[in-house]
């Protein structure tokens, strides 16, 4: 993880903002290649101030080979230490900066952080080129279902979480 001084770190301009993650993530990637920490994919967290400012929250690199965790992605990364610095599940005033474009269980995951705003660098193709398969992911998910086999067998007990939740008077939903 890469930390920064949140009290001197607020940029004006978000493309400085973008430009300075990019550089960061792009050398913490190169850095984790090298050592056999993860892909080449770097990722940041920028808040967006009341005032129209940023700031840097966290610069995150992949770290799938090292953890042995294949969700480990810079996003991932980032999305967890962001929400853990600010105690929170939700990074709605929060910008996602990567140094590719986010794979889809990235991109869910910023949905499911409710992050509005994702910039990023380098497309699928670069990430193809590399060996990645987001794009094969990408065309699964719109319905050619070549990778994984799904199959639904019902089982009663697995609606029970589900009914608990629905009687709860007091529920945080997200």
């Amino acid at each position: 993880m890469f930390d920064y001084d949140l009290e001197n770190n607020e940029y004006e301009n978000i493309e400085d903002c973008v430009n300075t993650v990019y550089e960061q993530a792009s050398k913490l990637a190169l850095d984790g290649v090298k050592r056999g920490i993860g892909g080449p994919f770097g990722a940041g967290i920028i808040y967006e101030k009341d005032n129209g400012r940023y700031v840097i929250l966290v610069i995150e690199r992949n770290t799938v080979l090292k953890s042995n965790d294949p969700t480990a992605h810079a996003e991932i990364n980032a999305i967890r230490s962001a929400c853990k610095l600010l105690g929170t599940r939700s990074l709605e005033n929060c910008i996602l900066v990567t140094t590719a474009k986010s794979c889809p269980m990235c991109l869910a995951a910023a949905c499911w952080a409710n992050i509005k705003t994702i910039y990023y660098s380098q497309s699928y193709e670069s990430a193809e080129k590399s060996g990645f398969k987001d794009a094969e992911i990408e065309d699964y998910i719109k319905g050619h279902n070549y990778l994984i086999q799904e199959i639904k067998l019902s089982n009663s007990c697995c609606e029970f979480p589900f009914v608990e939740w629905n009687k709860k008077e007091e529920k945080e939903e997200y």
